[in-house]
């Protein structure tokens, strides 16, 4: 069957290709001709997405433009960030004479795929003749940019921003081995490692391209976007804040000098920062929108309210500023506002980024008013999209977690325990997100001698380190490799951890990292902090489950966007923390959500012997506890805790069927002694 699927997709690629060629040559009624034998398969495949773009360039030259639009109809909801979609209907729109709407749908083309040297030209032509001179000279500044271009590495720009990011790789590693110091191909490599997730090769490539060319600030950039991605935030607040010292009247640079301050928690910087931006440019949405993701981080929500507001003022569109709202779990959204996001979503000329924003955000407005039918269509809806654009596999994710349990047996505890860095400062908050996890921080962080961090991404980048890129058999090399560590190197690993998370401490001997992905490398937390204590953030499934999927993460969290992917990642965490427990036993805490509404004082007191913690009243009062927050539960945390969501799921359950059926026989096991 496999095979089967390979022959045709090859037999389709090779008509795609014949038709390329008999476009070349002026023959379009042949190409259509040979693309429409093509069977009708469907779905957002490339060659899917390459016959819609290829008929609908055939037909406009063809002048058959009612067909021409059909075409691109179907490309927009089967690839509704397809940059080279809009730009043909630029072509089509400025054909039929509708030079105002084509010079939309060229904007839009850019946005998605800023490498389309032809809308940057039709831009600026059609900019010329309206008379906007300055933003026509903008838009041929773009073009000539492009024009310069090595071939090779236009080509390696539309690979980037068309998804085919392998194709894009092998071309742009081609091209370096040829020009080895080529600032350009060295930039464009680093962006395919951070699509990749190989931020540290992008972290090499930058900084050795900076070394090269040292005032050239779109690397300085990117470079500051890697930084804080690896959460070096010492290091990116030093770049962008020489940037802005280079001209303090730059917008671009204040608002990325606001940003890195922000990521160090200096909020009141920041927002200063932001204010400066605001005097240069006073109705920027993204700044606005900016400035209220710091107020509400910051525990001013009335007035990141306001600032939210004021972006959609300017931009009704935002989509942004509407799931910030909707995002703040405790704003309510009017009848206005209602329809308003509802006609938005409907648009057809709406991106796919700003469609899944107003899908999670009319799924929260449909949600407070207790219809529940239309909350759980457009939450389906967000998922579906987020889908798309997802390259998460359940059973990838399963066969990592099963290699973790094999490999970090009892015998490499016995073997390596105890020879890591002795320091007990850390104390990890483990689990699922949506679980609780920030309540326990909330908790732990209003104690005298803890500080509150955030989630901090130190361990995993340590394990993508570890694993690099070669395998061992049926397994990556970690977390093989954890048997052969040598004492020195766990050390220096635990060392290294503490180190690197030091800039977000305020002095306290204690810290919480409440990562929640850490639970699958509990083994590497044991073995390198070997006195660092672990909770384990636990909720029912049900509710844990729902409460993701309905959450729309920034990233790192993708099996969420579906019942059945959610549902088999929380079975698959359960029997990894049953293994923990077996091999590591009494290393782990288990704290269930539900436990903690109930018997708040009980549970603290638990929570704090275990940590070795004095109890404090300030603990169990955390919602007075004056500090930044930057999960989606910020607000809730700073209200006395309430049972109000613990069976919130139960009003979708007619829904859930699916997830059920995923999670299976964990269920019935909740809650676990």
């Amino acid at each position: 069957m496999m095979q089967q699927d390979h022959d045709q997709k090859t037999d389709v690629q090779a008509a795609l290709k014949q038709a390329r060629a008999q476009m070349m040559k002026g023959a379009f009624e042949d190409a259509l001709s040979t693309l429409g034998a093509l069977p009708e398969d469907g779905g957002a495949t490339p060659e899917f997405i390459d016959r819609l773009y290829m008929r609908a360039v055939c037909c406009r030259y063809l002048k058959r433009y009612d067909e021409a639009q059909a075409h691109l109809r179907a490309l927009n909801e089967n690839a509704p960030d397809f940059g080279r979609g809009f730009q043909e209907e630029g072509h089509l729109l400025r054909a039929m004479g509708q030079m105002d709407a084509a010079l939309h749908a060229y904007g839009r083309a850019c946005r998605f795929n800023p490498a389309l040297s032809a809308s940057w030209t039709a831009q600026a032509e059609i900019l010329a003749a309206k008379g906007d001179h300055v933003a026509a000279k903008h838009a041929q500044a773009q073009a000539a940019y492009l024009a310069k271009l090595p071939p090779e590495l236009l080509s390696v720009s539309h690979l980037i921003y068309e998804g085919k990011i392998r194709k894009a790789e092998t071309l742009c590693r081609h091209f370096l081995q040829n020009n080895p110091h080529h600032i350009e191909a060295m930039r464009l490599l680093a962006e395919i490692g951070v699509r990749m997730g190989v931020l540290e090769d992008a972290d090499f490539l930058l900084e050795s391209a900076l070394a090269l060319d040292p005032d050239n600030k779109q690397v300085r950039l990117d470079y500051i976007q890697v930084l804080r991605k690896r959460q070096k935030f010492a290091a990116a607040l030093a770049q962008a804040k020489q940037l802005y010292e280079e001209d303090p009247k730059n917008p671009v640079f204040l608002s990325n000098y606001a940003i890195e301050s922000l990521q160090v928690g200096d909020y009141e910087r920041a927002l200063a920062l932001f204010d400066q931006v605001l005097e240069i440019l006073p109705h920027d949405p993204a700044t606005l929108t900016s400035r209220g993701h710091a107020l509400k981080t910051y525990g001013r929500q009335d007035e990141a309210v306001a600032s939210y507001r004021a972006a959609l003022a300017v931009k009704p569109d935002h989509a942004d500023a509407w799931y910030a709202l909707a995002n703040l779990k405790t704003y309510g959204f009017k009848d206005d506002d209602l329809a308003m996001m509802e006609r938005l979503e409907q648009s057809p000329s709406m991106g796919l980024y700003e469609r899944v924003h107003f899908c999670f955000s009319l799924g929260k407005a449909y949600e407070d008013r207790e219809a529940y039918d239309a909350a759980f269509a457009y939450y389906e809806r967000g998922n579906a999209l987020k889908r798309r654009q997802s390259t998460y596999r359940t059973d990838q994710m399963l066969e990592e977690l099963r290699a973790q349990a094999e490999i970090c047996s009892k015998e490499l505890f016995e073997k390596q325990g105890g020879r890591g860095c002795p320091a007990p400062d850390p104390i990890f908050i483990v689990g699922l997100p949506r679980a609780g996890s920030t309540l326990l921080e909330q908790i732990l962080a209003s104690h005298s001698q803890v500080d509150g961090t955030l989630e901090l991404p130190n361990i995993l980048a340590l394990s993508h380190r570890l694993r690099g890129r070669k395998r061992i058999g049926n397994f990556s090399a970690y977390p093989l490799n954890l048997h052969d560590l040598s004492a020195e190197k766990l050390k220096d690993l635990g060392q290294a951890y503490l180190d690197d998370t030091r800039i977000h401490r305020r002095g306290a001997p204690f810290f919480t990292d409440k990562m929640p992905n850490n639970f699958r490398h509990i083994g590497l937390i044991a073995l390198i902090l070997p006195n660092a204590k672990i909770i384990d953030a636990r909720r029912h499934p049900m509710a844990c489950c729902f409460s993701g999927f309905k959450q729309l993460f920034a990233e790192g969290q993708e099996f969420t966007y579906g019942l059945e992917e959610v549902g088999h990642y929380y079975r698959g965490y359960v029997d990894l923390m049953d293994h923990w427990d077996r091999v590591l036993p009494g290393k782990i805490l288990r704290v269930q959500h539900e436990d903690v509404v109930e018997d708040l004082d009980g549970q603290v007191r638990r929570i704090l012997d275990f940590c070795g913690l004095d109890f404090e009243p300030a603990c169990v009062e955390f919602y007075k506890t004056n500090r930044s927050v930057r999960t989606a539960s910020s607000e809730q945390v700073r209200r006395p805790i309430s049972t109000k969501g613990l069976e919130q799921w139960r009003h979708f359950e007619p829904h859930l069927g699916a997830l059920k059926k995923a999670l299976g026989p964990v269920l019935e096991r909740y809650p676990i002694d």
